[in-house]
């Protein structure tokens, strides 16, 4: 990986204390959100961490999503979903794996959904 390939990777956008967003959220790049967010935030191929001092009203799609704040909304995580000890979630949540911290409130319906693996895959296709 070149340096300019490192540095677009390791980008990451911030939603500071003092914002508030209503609307759309569609991006390209990893996010932190430690505002006010009402509406839907779609990364599907990037990381959302929701901060301690956050509060998000929004349906969510993004690759992996890490909860220390309050969420009310549906949640995708394609890959993994963190959820911290100090968080709040309310909701349905999908994800392909999920940890969640002793302490965290989460209060809907948990759907994990584990893809087999690549090498998995291929034994299976092969044996059919």
């Amino acid at each position: 990986m070149n340096n300019g390939e490192q540095q677009k990777d390791m980008r990451v956008a911030t939603i500071g204390i003092s914002v508030t967003i209503k609307g759309e959220i569609k991006g390209a790049e990893d996010l932190t959100i430690d505002g006010q967010v009402e509406g839907k935030i779609d990364l599907p191929e990037h990381t959302l961490t929701i901060g301690p001092n956050a509060t998000v009203m929004a349906d969510i799609n993004a690759k992996v999503v890490t909860v220390f704040g309050s969420v009310i909304g549906n949640v995708v995580a394609r890959e993994k979903a963190d959820i911290r000890k100090t968080a709040s979630v309310e909701g349905s949540l999908s994800c392909g794996s999920l940890a969640v911290q002793d302490g965290a409130k989460m209060n809907g319906r948990i759907e994990t959904k584990n893809r087999p693996s690549s090498v998995n895959r291929t034994k299976a296709e092969v044996a059919a």
